[in-house]
C-alpha cells in the first residue's frame, strides 16, 4: 500500500498537509504515516533532565497525533501510523523515506507568512530533484472546501 508521509509539527500549515494526505489516501486506497521529529538541541541538559524532557516531548507528540488520527479515522476512514524520530529534521525525513519502501509521497504544508514557506519546504524543495519520491506542497491558506476539490 502506498503511504503518504506527512510531518507533524507545531506549525499552522501542518493542518492542511494532514488533511490533504488523509483525503488523498482515502480516495486512492493508500495510507498515511505521520512523522514527528524531536530536534536534538531539546536535550542538551543533564542526563536525567534530558530523559524527562524527551519523555514529555513524546507525550505531547502522542496527544497531538491522536487529534489528527481521530479525525482521519472518523472522517476519512484512514488509520494513520505514527513514527517518532530524533535528530535534525531533513536527514530524519530522508531516513524515514529510505527505511520504509511503502512511502510513495511526501506531503508538506507551506506557510503563507511573509517569512517564506517554512524551513522544511525551503530545504526539501531546493533538493526535490534528488528525492526518491514525489514532494507535494500544500498551501497553508487553502480552505477545507478547496482541499476537497483538489483531492
Amino acid at each position: 500500500m502506498r503511504k503518504f508521509l506527512v510531518i507533524l509539527d507545531d506549525t499552522r500549515e501542518c493542518l492542511n498537509a494532514m488533511r490533504f494526505a488523509a483525503m488523498r489516501a482515502a480516495k486512492t486506497g493508500g495510507g498515511v504515516q505521520i512523522l514527528s521529529i524531536i530536534p536534538p538541541d531539546e536535550f542538551n541538559h543533564w542526563i536525567g533532565v534530558g530523559d524527562i524532557m524527551r519523555e514529555e516531548a513524546r507525550d505531547r507528540i502522542h496527544a497531538h497525533f491522536e487529534v489528527f488520527a481521530k479525525w482521519m479515522r472518523d472522517r476519512q476512514n484512514v488509520a494513520p501510523d505514527l513514527v517518532i524520530r530524533e535528530g535534525e529534521p531533513v536527514p530524519q525525513i530522508l531516513a524515514q523515506i529510505r527505511d520504509d519502501p511503502d512511502i510513495g509521497v511526501l506531503v508538506l504544508g507551506a506557510s503563507n507568512q511573509k517569512g517564506g514557506p517554512g524551513p522544511l519546504v525551503s530545504q526539501l524543495s531546493r533538493n526535490a530533484g534528488g528525492l526518491p519520491i514525489p514532494l507535494t506542497i500544500v498551501p497553508g491558506d487553502l480552505s477545507k472546501e478547496q482541499l476537497e476539490m483538489i483531492t
